[in-house]
């Protein structure tokens, strides 16, 4: 009996944060490995979930395992939620009868890729401090203080200096197209994620950013990062390595590497090695992850070489995000000293105009 996914504009308002997915992880684990039936463990971790949205998706969880389901199996309902990894990996400890040893090792997985989030979010934290910062204060200076002192300046009748004109005319933009704009931005935003939606236009989307220089930089490392950590958590659960690629497949965000992985999967049905198509796409597949690919696949180390590979690319990412914060940093402290000084000095110009008597 299998239960109906929601319908798809329900699903966006889904949502469990990284860390609730590792509690729950970790304390079915603990749970089941105590002793504890695993519809008793699931009440019991609904009842001190911190997420209602995890709780309302537990108690449907108990329920499908009521009519029969296997977990891994009332979990697919959810797998916008829980990603393919997740699911795949309870899967395969439901099957061989060692799910508690499963889900602690997929806890300390997905904390892994959380630490791998906090570094990225954090090294960002400041320059968004700085934009934020910039905004504000121009928001505040041209539509607070300037408007009051304004009326002053037309009044005297004198000549308005070039920088004071252009504010003029940016707050009249705003007070006659301020509502239209933001509407407009409103709807460009929606629109754009609705055609993001179909599946073509996400594609070819997906492969332009892998031709900007930077930004592809650090999506191919990213992405080198989340493949071969899954393919080697898949394959030390024991799972085969078809399984273990269609499985890493949806731990991508990128549908251009996706499309590439299935070619990696198609290949491999074939009796071919996974180094031997990796080495056909240079400019996707960087030659230090196909040549320790092949040496894996070759001494059967593959599992390991994974994990070193998974490190590697998680420092780099590291690297470039450092680079990037660094760049960032002085371009965007002298941006906010550049848009500050014009709103001082159209303010301050015409009062020093006014105090020399015009």
């Amino acid at each position: 009996m299998n239960s109906k996914k929601p319908l798809f504009f329900l699903r966006i308002f889904q949502s469990v944060p990284l860390q609730e997915r590792i509690n729950f992880a970790r304390h079915l684990s603990i749970t089941i490995k105590s002793g504890l039936p695993i519809l008793e463990a699931l009440r019991l971790i609904k009842t001190q979930a911190s997420s209602k949205m995890l709780g309302k998706i537990i108690e449907s969880i108990i329920k499908d395992i009521e009519n029969g389901q296997f977990l891994a199996q009332a979990l697919q309902k959810y797998n916008h939620i829980f990603g393919d990894l997740f699911i795949n990996l309870v899967k395969v400890g439901e099957t061989s009868g060692n799910l508690s040893e499963t889900l602690l090792h997929l806890s300390a997985e997905l904390k892994k890729q959380r630490a791998v989030n906090q570094r990225i979010h954090g090294a960002l934290i400041y320059p968004a401090v700085i934009l934020v910062v910039t905004v504000a204060i121009t928001l505040f200076l041209t539509l607070f203080i300037f408007p009051k002192i304004l009326p002053i300046f037309l009044g005297l009748g004198i000549q308005l200096p070039f920088t004071t004109r252009l504010v003029i005319q940016f707050l009249t933009f705003l007070s006659r197209y301020g509502l239209v704009g933001f509407g407009g931005v409103i709807v460009f935003v929606v629109a754009v994620r609705l055609v993001l939606s179909v599946e073509k236009i996400h594609f070819v989307f997906d492969r332009a950013l892998l031709s900007v220089p930077f930004i592809s930089k650090i999506l191919t490392n990213l992405t080198m990062t989340s493949f071969t950590r899954s393919l080697s958590v898949l394959l030390k659960s024991g799972m085969d390595i078809v399984e273990a690629l269609k499985v890493a497949k949806g731990t991508f965000h990128n549908k251009y590497y996706r499309g590439e992985v299935e070619k990696i999967v198609n290949s491999v049905k074939k009796g071919e090695s996974i180094a031997r198509y990796l080495a056909t796409r240079p400019r996707l597949f960087p030659p230090m992850l196909t040549g320790m690919i092949q040496v894996g696949e070759s001494t059967g180390n593959l599992e390991q070489n994974l994990l070193y590979l998974s490190e590697y690319y998680e420092s780099e990412v590291d690297e470039i995000v450092k680079n990037l914060t660094s760049i960032l940093e002085p371009v965007l402290l002298l941006f906010m000293g550049l848009v500050v000084g014009f709103i001082a000095l159209s303010i301050i110009t015409p009062i020093y105009k006014i105090t020399q008597g015009y």
